[in-house]
């Protein structure tokens, strides 16, 4: 009997759609991925930056100030984020902590008495948009100690009251020299920054109902001197907490002038 032979199957000429479709769906998903992390995150990148500059210990706008880095500008369409800088200090910025400047002073005049051996009790000085308010810590503070002492209490109060009508965020930071805390209750000096600064803005929260969303404290330790730690004048002159508040960009200056 005659073996019967199969037809031959019949070619899928088509089969090349099946691969086509693929390439074409997995080249899809990357250029959606590729858009999707374009679009940057203008907050989040601003947050990064003064981050990094704030961890490398920037000047300027940046590092021991305060408030790190203000950042105004949008993000463009690409995806790039456009003028990522330091904005100028307008005037009318200058002028308002400039004013408040002044009141603090008008303020403290009649109540300091210095000491001509040591540095000064409170010392204030403008940084573009910043007050910095540097208080000496031998006189607001024992040695290795974070208690305030009673008789410079009018002092805090008299910038406190100042302060408080300014209306704006205010960081609190402690600051001391390059030697070991011995015989004291602090681990280092990086507890007894952090100690003081916390004991003035706990003092300003209690005594002038600051809002507590307005402050912040920290303790820089001995990592950001401002003097020579080899000589005792030095040592002592970076003993301080600085309160330092700054004006933005977006903030209502006439308002906060008054």
């Amino acid at each position: 009997m005659a073996k019967r032979e199969s037809p031959e199957e019949h070619e899928n000429h088509e089969r090349w759609l099946v691969s086509y479709a693929d390439f074409m769906t997995l080249l899809f998903a990357f250029f959606v991925v590729m858009y999707s992390t374009s679009r940057i995150d203008q907050k989040r990148m601003i947050d990064v930056v003064k981050s990094v500059k704030f961890a490398m210990h920037f000047k300027g706008t940046g590092a021991a100030a305060e408030q790190l880095p203000i950042f105004d500008s949008q993000a463009s369409e690409g995806g790039c984020v456009a003028g990522l800088g330091d904005q100028a200090p307008t005037q009318q910025a200058v002028a308002a902590v400039e004013a408040v400047r002044r009141k603090i002073e008008k303020r403290l005049k009649g109540i300091l008495l210095e000491r001509p051996d040591s540095p000064p009790t409170v010392i204030m000085h403008i940084e573009g948009r910043k007050l910095m308010i540097r208080l000496s810590a031998s006189r607001f503070f024992d040695p290795a100690q974070a208690a305030i002492r009673p008789e410079v209490i009018p002092v805090l109060d008299a910038i406190a009251i100042e302060l408080e009508q300014f209306r704006r965020p205010i960081r609190v930071e402690g600051h001391t020299d390059d030697q070991t805390t011995a015989r004291s209750r602090f681990r280092d000096n990086w507890d007894l920054s952090a100690s003081r600064a916390a004991s003035v803005a706990s003092y300003m929260q209690a005594a002038h109902q600051f809002d507590g969303k307005m402050l912040s404290a920290a303790g820089r330790g001995s990592a950001w001197p401002i003097a020579d730690n080899s000589t005792a004048l030095g040592r002592e002159t970076n003993r301080r907490v600085e309160l330092v508040v700054e004006v933005k960009p977006e903030d209502a200056i006439e308002a906060i002038a008054r």
